[in-house]
């Protein structure tokens, strides 16, 4: 999946680009790469006034060159997708004021749409799950049922083009939604947090 970087210098010039016209809303990115109308992509938005850079899943509503006489940019516009609500409503309250994130993350997570199987700590049976984010820190899993706030986690995986699948230890720090589970990565040794660091890469270039 592509990633655009979408930059602006404050709150005006972000709600100038922002499109209420979309579903699920939408935004022009300035882009010199031409790009297909439907193709999946991930906004890099940094914004001032933003605790954090935030990743957003869109598709590619459509896209312009350049016209240089008429004083106008290559870029293309992009319609968030619809899992995405949380976070555009996030980025519209405190760019507006509404809202005042008390901290920022250490580590941006990453959309993803990761097949994990995973079990408990104390426990053998394995049970399908899907990572919709990820970070060097943690991930956003959903599971076929809520997992309580402190249940220790094993999650298994396969990196792109990996031979054996990666077990990574994690804890449910915070529920995100019925099936949506926040958890933190718990790393044994030394090395775990360079796997992952390799794992985060091969998923970004997958």
């Amino acid at each position: 999946m592509q990633f655009i970087k979408a930059r602006f210098h404050s709150r005006d010039e972000f709600l100038e680009a922002y499109s209420r016209e979309l579903p699920h809303g939408g935004l022009f990115v300035a882009t010199t790469t031409p790009l297909e109308p439907g193709a999946p992509v991930v906004i890099d938005l940094h914004c001032d006034g933003l605790p954090n850079k935030v990743l957003l899943r869109a598709r590619v509503h459509s896209w312009r060159p350049a016209l240089p006489r008429l004083r106008i940019r290559a870029g293309a516009v992009v319609a968030f997708e619809a899992m995405e609500r949380d976070k555009r409503e996030f980025v519209l309250a405190t760019l507006g004021g509404a809202l005042s994130p008390s901290h920022r993350r250490r580590h941006t997570r990453i959309p993803v749409s990761v097949a994990v199987r995973f079990r408990h700590a104390d426990q053998n049976e394995l049970a399908d799950g899907e990572l919709l984010e990820i970070s060097i820190g943690g991930a956003l899993l959903e599971a076929a049922q809520a997992l309580p706030i402190g249940t220790d986690l094993v999650l298994s995986l396969l990196p792109p083009g990996g031979i054996a699948p990666m077990e990574i230890a994690a804890r449910v720090t915070y529920a995100a939604g019925p099936r949506k589970a926040g958890v933190k990565f718990i790393f044994r040794d030394g090395g775990g947090s360079r796997r992952l660091r390799e794992l985060i890469r091969r998923i970004r270039v997958a």
